[in-house]
């Protein structure tokens, strides 16, 4: 499981430092694709097989579902460390989450995401505003 969050930069090559932590869960290898709300979403290899065997059970007949899958699996991206732990993401998906310089790695159960520092800092003053009826309106958990 993945939680936790950290700040880190792109360096002058574009590539971003993902933590040892969740580097050590996921294994020598990364997806990254499109994530929602203007993130990237990252899986480890095992996860992404779930992923792809949850979407190949969707009706090709919806558009929706079309669509979606279009750009879940063009913006995807399977990649490696380096010795240093970094990866280098696509432009396509850097551009989706809008990232220049300042990042954060956020872990979300089974999946890593990756925001542009003003995104996240966008998304949690909202999402904290929220909290509690966010909760409240959650059927069938108890924390």
């Amino acid at each position: 499981m993945f939680m936790g969050e950290y700040h880190h930069n792109l360096d002058s090559k574009g590539r971003l430092i993902i933590p040892a932590k969740f580097r050590q869960q996921i294994g020598e290898q990364v997806v990254f694709t499109r994530g929602m709300e203007g993130c990237i979403f990252g899986y480890s290899m095992d996860e992404w097989s779930k992923i792809e065997a949850k979407l190949a059970k969707l009706p090709l007949t919806k558009r929706n579902t079309r669509k979606f899958m279009r750009l879940f699996y063009s913006g995807a991206m399977e990649c490696e460390f380096d010795k240093q732990g970094r990866v280098n993401l696509t432009a396509t998906l850097k551009a989706h989450a809008g990232l220049i310089k300042e990042c954060v790695i956020i872990g979300v159960s089974e999946r890593i995401e990756i925001w542009a520092q003003e995104r996240w800092t966008s998304f949690e003053e909202e999402a904290n505003d929220d909290y509690d009826d966010v909760a409240e309106d959650l059927d069938d958990i108890e924390l």
